[in-house]
């Protein structure tokens, strides 16, 4: 029996959201959560562009899983993930200039994000094409949301500013837009994350 048969696409997605958190529960692709959460909108753009590979990678696939040789499985995935990661990389370099122009290092480094790949093995090619696309959107949208909350404290309290505006006038706390900054406020979130995550499975 398939995975997704025993839990329901609604569980799927919060399972990725929560319970299987790329960055705050399962500590992986953590190089990204550090290199450019120093601002919301590389945060949310690294984010938005994690989550539409996971969903292609794992919808494609869910839909190769019955012609792949299990002995060639994994360079398969590879290149599936890097020939979605090449059509984020060309789409975000045309549409969004500038903030590619910062990042665009990391777009590429998506193909050696393990998560990514994890799921292409563990989830897409065991199951069919919905399931797999709601695994996909649970595990993108927990990632974008992590590199979101990272990035707002970040550019909130680093800067003073949201998106690139002037929020707060007072002196800001500069460390926390260094790299040094960046684990300290990966660190925090995450604790801050698996408790909250502790105290809502003891009330269940």
């Amino acid at each position: 029996m398939s995975q997704a048969g025993k839990i329901s696409y609604r569980e799927l997605v919060l399972n990725g959201i929560f319970k299987e958190n790329t960055i705050f529960k399962l500590a992986l692709s953590l190089c990204p959560s550090i290199a450019v959460t120093n601002n919301v909108r590389n945060g949310v753009l690294m984010g938005a562009a994690v989550l539409f590979v996971q969903v292609m990678v794992n919808i494609t696939i869910s839909l190769m899983r019955n012609l792949i040789h299990p002995r060639i499985r994994l360079p398969i995935f590879m290149l599936v993930i890097s020939g979605w990661v090449t059509v984020t990389d060309m789409t975000m370099a045309v549409f969004a200039p500038a903030a590619y122009k910062q990042m665009g290092l990391y777009i590429q480094l998506i193909v050696a994000f393990a998560s990514i790949l994890a799921r292409a093995e563990m989830f897409a090619s065991k199951n069919t094409f919905v399931p797999s696309m709601f695994d996909g959107i649970g595990m993108g949208a927990g990632f974008l949301l992590a590199l979101t909350v990272i990035s707002f404290f970040r550019e909130l309290l680093g800067k003073g500013s949201l998106w690139g505006y002037q929020i707060i006038n007072a002196k800001p706390l500069l460390i926390l837009v260094l790299p040094a900054g960046g684990f300290f406020a990966v660190g925090l979130l995450m604790g801050f994350f698996n408790w909250i995550s502790t105290k809502y499975e003891g009330r269940q």
